[in-house]
């Protein structure tokens, strides 16, 4: 297993493969680069971006990356250009930006991310997770590039987007086999299950945690969710079990 750091970088559409210890360096043509951190083993089975929410960032997952890669996953987890500082560590996207955007301009940083999955050298299926906001934003990207994400992951999903059913009308073009799950609270449980309703997909999983389940995909933190990460974390990796093989 091995970390990477990712730095800031406003690029001409050029990429680098990480290895140890490197500074990686992703982004597109006239956009500004994107920054978090890669969690990967070197034979890894599958790619999965992770995208953080508004104010935790790729730093909530340096514990969930990890584990991740115990599975054979490489995980990706990055800084999205809308959100703050968190688990004591700057949002680099936004420093590098300049300022904080919107939820829905984050959507360039998932395609970033996205297109560093595709890169040479990455193998296996794609699957996209979200957490907060970005659990929203997945179903749109994922209704964009159909033929590119394997699967979903979706960490207490909601209408956080410009629009009142903007990510159900997303969700209706996704086919692909889709996990959510949400805080242990009713409402949470009600709209991720509105968003899950109408996608067309045969393998739809909504986890309802039965002990303990708090917002995002901090619920798979025992320092956040000390009494429910374990349950939480047996229902993801039933999931991903599908895809490890």
């Amino acid at each position: 297993m091995h970390y990477v750091s990712f730095r800031c970088w406003f690029g001409n559409g050029a990429s680098m493969h990480p290895r140890s210890g490197d500074d990686v360096l992703h982004g597109e043509r006239s956009r500004p680069g994107v920054c978090g951190l890669l969690f990967s083993r070197l034979e890894g089975k599958a790619v999965d971006p992770g995208f953080s929410p508004s104010r935790l960032k790729s730093r909530e997952y340096a514990i969930i990356g990890p584990m991740l890669a115990t599975l054979g996953f490489n995980a990706l987890a990055i800084d999205q250009r809308s959100g703050g500082n968190a688990w004591g560590r700057t949002n680099e996207t936004v420093k590098c930006l300049g300022k904080s955007t919107d939820y829905g301009e984050a959507l360039l940083d998932l395609e970033a991310a996205l297109q560093w999955a595709k890169s040479p050298g990455q193998t296996g299926s794609i699957l996209v997770w979200g957490s907060s906001y970005s659990a929203a934003l997945v179903f749109l990207l994922a209704a964009e590039h159909r033929r590119d994400i394997k699967a979903i992951l979706s960490f207490s999903p909601g209408e956080y987007l410009r629009g009142a059913s903007t990510v159900r009308k997303a969700a209706a073009q996704v086919s692909i086999p889709i996990f959510v799950t949400s805080a242990k609270d009713p409402k949470e449980i009600a709209v991720a299950k509105s968003i899950l309703d109408v996608s067309p997909s045969g393998e739809k999983t909504q986890f309802v945690p039965q002990i303990a389940g708090v917002h995002g995909s901090s619920t798979l933190r025992e320092d956040q969710n000390p009494d429910g990460a374990e349950e939480n974390w047996a229902a993801v990796k039933q999931f991903l079990a599908k895809f490890s093989s």
